[in-house]
């Protein structure tokens, strides 16, 4: 019996340490600037370029200055927050461009086309660290499998061409 309750007893300490894992609320918890170096990876090599990323707050409760800068060169977007509890947020790229994301596992995404190609963005956030991603596809290079039939559909690929890659380090302030 006394087995049992010690075994118990560890059970719950264990139940409780994990349950209280830090929870983090997006973006606050992820305020800073980011840098570090963005690889750009195409059929034709790889590129690396200087890369920031700014998420710091404003005047407005759910708007957040979001800049991502190339090679010291600064794209100034606003980041809206639309729904928090459903990870519902907008890039707002200040120029009529606005554009759809959703925050899930610490990881903000957004998917989109312009101009005949998909994009697809991915920025996990850690505690001291961003890792961004960007995924580039030509829609023109669309593939198709499958017999199209109820059993086996048709499935639409999209080859990938280029990808963009970097691990920002926050800087503490």
């Amino acid at each position: 019996m006394k087995n049992f309750f010690l075994f118990c007893s560890l059970f719950l300490l264990i139940f409780i340490s994990v349950a209280q894992e830090k929870n983090t609320s997006f973006p606050n918890d992820f305020l800073g600037v980011y840098k570090g170096t963005l690889v750009i990876s195409t059929s034709k090599g790889t590129k690396e370029i200087p890369m920031e990323f700014h998420l710091t707050k404003t005047d407005s409760i759910h708007r957040f200055n979001y800049i991502l800068s190339y090679n010291g060169q600064p794209r100034n977007y606003t980041l809206i927050a639309k729904d928090l509890e459903k990870g519902i947020y907008e890039v707002d790229e200040n120029n009529g461009i606005i554009l759809p994301s959703k925050f899930a596992n610490k990881t903000l995404h957004s998917f989109f086309e312009v101009q005949g190609n998909f994009l697809s963005s991915r920025l996990a956030f850690s505690e001291n660290q961003l890792d961004f991603e960007i995924l580039f596809t030509a829609t023109k290079n669309k593939t198709t499998t499958g017999k199209g039939t109820k059993e086996i559909p048709f499935v639409y690929g999209y080859p990938i061409s280029v990808v963009q890659k970097a691990i920002l380090k926050r800087e503490l302030n």
